[in-house]
């Protein structure tokens, strides 16, 4: 039996007693997960990713773990509603135009000194101080740097299009700008490298794709390290008392790590290792998060369907923001209709095999996403499930 056959086993025993559609967390896999991601990291914290995670009782427990310190959120709804719920170290990992929230942020001292908001425009400090609604609480304040790599005289952009600050200057300028407004405090800074962290090395059948992936990033993190050393000294020169700098993400965590100006690591996709993160040569993890979905009909030889299935993962539209089908193996989609709304057809060999309401076994294309499509999720420890958790979802929110 191999590695797979035998996971399929186990979860099946599982989640025996469990009607499909659902989603389960391998407690093994995620904590084997959750250690590799510490040693890559070389001593350095973890500050883990919520938007990969978006479910509080995992969140818990990988902050329980020694190297893992502090949350980086999505939404400053989510952060104010975490800080609540007793996390006390919350980086607000965007900017946000959310009136109400800062109007809390501003009035609570327990929420202000808990949460860090993410800023990297003037516009952004006079937007919250017309929402503040009275409260004068000072706001924590994290400065964003943008990683890309500008090439020819800027005509060639590799990367992510976020913070319009790139230079020691710029940096330098829109602390000096904050240090101007009362009411503000910089604290940190936070630089993600996508293009690197987020952009798989070795991709199957395309070696020369994959080549070329290697030089780009091995290019972009020299180009990263020695710009952002010379930021950080540039920040700090009007900043002394800077409390954290932030970067890095599942993929370049011991690269990141390595750069003496930072302090932290930025990092979550790395726990449930959806399958975007399957073509990496600095690192390899155990798929964590699944979800099964039932055989409701057999239309023929070598087909099954499944109900449900159409989960596309956010980003540029294509087959690699698809989940895919895990276990059994060798199950494919139709290319004429892929993974549906209401239902989906497989085909391949195994699907003789499968009788209706047996479970196929998913994994999907990006982390905390398949938190949005369910509301509980089974940790499986073994062959049983231990626990069940409400996700986000199932605790009435959707933070976007």
């Amino acid at each position: 039996m191999t590695a797979r056959a035998a996971d399929r086993a186990r979860y099946d025993r599982a989640t025996a007693h469990l009607d499909a559609p659902l989603a389960i967390v391998d407690l093994d896999a995620f904590d084997a997960n959750a250690d590799d991601l510490v040693r890559r990291a070389g001593g350095k914290p973890i500050r883990v990713a919520s938007k990969s995670v978006r479910c509080r009782a995992l969140l818990e427990r990988v902050l329980d773990k020694d190297g893992f310190a502090g949350v980086m959120a999505f939404t400053l709804a989510e952060s104010l509603w975490l800080a609540r719920s007793g996390f006390d170290d919350i980086l607000l990992a965007y900017p946000s135009a959310d009136r109400a929230s800062y109007a809390e942020l501003a009035a609570d001292p327990k929420l202000a000194a808990a949460v860090t908001v993410m800023v990297d425009d003037p516009a952004q400090l006079r937007f919250i101080d017309e929402a503040r609604g009275g409260g004068r609480e000072v706001i924590r304040v994290c400065l964003e740097l943008d990683t890309s790599l500008k090439l020819f005289g800027g005509r060639v952009r590799v990367g992510a299009r976020r913070s319009p600050l790139h230079s020691p200057v710029q940096v330098a300028d829109m602390a000096r700008a904050v240090a101007r407004r009362p009411g503000f405090k910089v604290v940190g800074i936070m630089a993600y490298e996508g293009h690197i962290a987020g952009v798989g090395d070795s991709v199957a059948g395309q070696p020369l794709r994959s080549r070329a992936v290697r030089l780009m990033q091995a290019t972009a993190r020299r180009e990263l390290a020695e710009r952002r050393g010379a930021v950080v000294r540039a920040l700090r020169a009007v900043v002394p008392d800077l409390e954290f700098v932030n970067g890095g993400g599942t993929g370049s965590v011991q690269h990141t790590a390595a750069e003496d100006a930072v302090t932290e690591i930025g990092a979550g996709s790395g726990l449930y290792v959806p399958r975007l993160f399957d073509n990496y040569t600095s690192f390899s993890g155990r798929p964590a998060a699944l979800f099964a979905l039932p055989v409701v009909r057999r239309p023929g030889v070598g087909v099954v369907t499944v109900l449900g299935g159409g989960y596309p993962a956010s980003g540029a539209a294509g087959p690699d923001r698809l989940p895919v089908p895990h276990l059994p193996e060798g199950l494919r989609y139709d290319p004429q209709e892929g993974p549906g709304e209401v239902q989906t057809p497989l085909l391949g060999s195994p699907a003789d095999d499968l009788l209706i309401g047996d479970k196929v076994w998913f994994r999907h294309a990006k982390a905390g996403e398949l938190c949005e499509r369910f509301d509980m999720l089974h940790l499986v420890a073994g062959d049983a499930v231990t626990a069940t958790v409400p996700t986000y979802r199932g605790e009435g929110h959707t933070f976007l």
